[in-house]
């Protein structure tokens, strides 16, 4: 049986022109392995953002009912070659009601699941089945919209923490939805947390969530500060979803700082061990790193998937039973604007999710 509807595309020509639209598809039966959802809500999330527009200027660019046209940088043009032409479907996670199943995913006809199909922005979306969930009668879609990347992310970096041996962590943009779910995390599991975020606002909105260390990185003593909550908590695992500028080198240095406290002096730095992962790109530019921290440091990329792969079936069903318990308390993702595939494609829309300000999730309705 064939399922049709409205399928969000976005597609970068050489000449730097990116059109974000949405195109008529029609759906075809899921293989084995696969389902077939009828997507209910899927939020806008930083990643999806990455596909979605990149750096293109969307404060200049043609806006027509279901269409966006606008112009891409030239070096980011450049950066981007490999999908010249392509037109890419986008959206990462979404709840919605299984309308067909290939074999072996039968058991979730016509429940709702929470998946990661990465087409979400349609009217349905294929998703496979190992990496979706049901979840229960009690739970909404928009609920369930935003219960895997979020969550899953913020118990991946526990995880993370535990598997390489560190004893506490230090996150930065931490008043985001993630950061607020994995202050909630860190006071439950009694794990030492430093979180650092760019105005006395979300200072006070973690504090009020009951966090100990927030730091505001514009304050003029901010890294005097950073030294001695890392000092104090002993959080040489970092975190930095900004990706260009200098918070993971600041990270570092002041991890080194906090290690070098009282010891002998050596030219190659403290031995203790400290590492920064970025997983996100709210700063578009270079990453840049004033090496003042010694030479036992690390600084690698983050991505859910490959976590999960690298952790395995039972700690990823750990983590799942643990969100899906706490869906509607630690988890909870809360949504400034709410929309539907055209909405979202409106001037006033694209104003505001790509904006990435604390608090402005963007949830999608499709089939609304």
């Amino acid at each position: 049986m064939a399922f049709t509807g409205k399928q969000l595309t976005t597609q970068l020509d050489a000449d730097g022109t990116l059109t974000v639209q949405l195109n008529d598809k029609t759906w075809e039966d899921p293989k084995p392995g696969q389902v077939l959802i009828k997507v209910e809500a899927t939020p806008i999330n930083p990643s999806d953002l990455g596909l979605l527009f990149a750096s293109a200027d969307t404060d200049n660019a043609e806006y027509s009912p279901g269409k966006v046209v606008a112009k891409m940088p030239e070096a980011a043009t450049r950066a981007f070659k490999a999908r010249h032409g392509m037109a890419m479907p986008a959206g990462n996670e979404a709840a919605g009601i299984v309308v067909a199943a290939g074999a072996g995913a039968e058991h979730l006809m016509g429940k709702r699941i929470a998946c990661v199909p990465g087409t979400a922005y349609g009217t349905y979306a294929i998703a496979e089945a190992q990496m979706a969930f049901a979840v229960d009668d009690s739970v909404t879609a928009e609920q369930a919209a935003s219960s895997f990347v979020n969550p899953m992310t913020a118990l991946g970096f526990v995880e993370t923490m535990k598997m390489e041996g560190f004893t506490g962590i230090v996150h930065a943009a931490a008043a985001s939805n993630l950061g607020q779910m994995l202050v909630k995390i860190c006071q439950e599991d009694g794990i030492p947390l430093v979180n650092v975020v760019r105005s006395e606002a979300q200072v006070k909105l973690l504090k009020d969530l009951g966090a100990t260390h927030v730091l505001n990185m514009t304050d003029a003593d901010y890294m005097p500060k950073l030294i001695d909550a890392i000092a104090e908590t002993k959080a040489m695992l970092g975190f930095d979803p900004i990706g260009g500028g200098t918070v993971a080198s600041q990270f570092l240095s002041a991890m080194e700082a906090a290690a070098s406290r009282g010891a002998a002096f050596s030219r190659y730095g403290s031995s203790e061990p400290k590492k920064v992962y970025i997983y996100g790109a709210l700063d578009l530019g270079p990453t840049i790193l004033n090496r003042a921290f010694g030479l036992t440091w690390d600084l690698a990329g983050w991505l859910l998937t490959p976590f999960m792969m690298k952790a395995g079936p039972e700690v990823v069903g750990r983590m799942r039973a643990r969100v899906m318990k706490d869906l509607t308390t630690t988890f909870a993702s809360h949504y400034a604007k709410k929309g539907n595939l055209e909405d979202m494609l409106t001037r006033d829309a694209v104003a505001m999710y790509n904006a990435r300000r604390t608090g402005e999730k963007y949830l999608v309705t499709p089939n609304d």
